[in-house]
């Protein structure tokens, strides 16, 4: 008698997903305001005690490559690949015309991905979704993987999705919750940092191949106009996500 395995392993992967599809779209009570306060508390301090930052800062990268490479794909560019570094920076290369609407906004998603990114979520858990958040943010780095054309990078996905995959499926719905609205918090606030730092390393004469100073060459707009933008974005990115994320859930 033969045991037909792929039938039962099929079964159990359809079970598995099903588990996870519940779970992700399944609302859950938003925490008390103690608890949200602390996760922007604790969001706060990663991204202001720099020896914490230099390490989470790898987390900022990985979203603003995404970003770069998602605005790539929507304005019909060719993405070749995206390459994460050990000193937090990154690359993300496309082909497509050099000049024009499709280079700009690929040029500008990098620095105001993250706060963007934040933004979504902090829409997510203003719905009630926290659970849903941490499911949607592992398929959007499996995604990412397949354009990773480096061994750090590879690194970094999959230890930040594994993470996230622990803590969605073992966690309770309450440590589930603490984590999305920290994470959540912690792209808000960390979208600002960076952009400060280009423009210090800027003004020393750096970063001349920035973003800020590839859409003045694109644009024939100043580095600084672009870094005044990118900005004006992500702060206000983190303070409508705040406002959201402590306003009362499905308002």
């Amino acid at each position: 008698m033969t045991v037909d395995t792929s039938a039962g392993a099929w079964a159990s992967v359809t079970d598995v997903v099903g588990q996870i599809w519940q779970a992700a779209t399944t609302p859950v009570a938003a925490p008390d305001t103690s608890v949200v306060m602390v996760t922007a508390a604790v969001a706060v301090a990663v991204v202001l005690v720099t020896p914490v930052w230099r390490v989470a800062r790898h987390v900022v990268t990985i979203a603003h490559e995404g970003a770069h490479a998602l605005a790539a794909l929507l304005t019909g560019r060719r993405l070749s690949g995206i390459r994460l570094h050990s000193d937090t920076s990154g690359l993300t290369v496309s082909y497509g015309r050099p000049r024009g609407f499709g280079m700009i906004l690929t040029a500008f998603m990098g620095y105001v991905g993250p706060g963007l990114i934040g933004l979504g979520a902090a829409a997510l858990l203003r719905q009630g979704y926290a659970v849903g958040l941490l499911w949607l943010l592992v398929l959007l780095l499996t995604l990412m993987l397949a354009q990773i054309r480096n061994w750090f990078g590879l690194w970094s996905v999959l230890v930040s999705g594994a993470a996230l995959v622990a803590v969605s499926w073992w966690l309770e719905p309450q440590a589930q919750s603490a984590v999305a609205y920290t994470v959540t918090w912690f792209l808000l606030l960390g979208a600002v940092r960076p952009v400060i730092e280009l423009q210090a390393e800027r003004s020393r004469g750096r970063a001349r191949s920035s973003d800020a100073d590839m859409l003045a060459r694109l644009t024939r707009l100043p580095g600084l106009f672009w870094v005044v933008v990118f900005l004006l974005v992500t702060v206000g990115a983190a303070v409508l996500g705040g406002l959201w994320i402590v306003g009362p859930v499905g308002d």
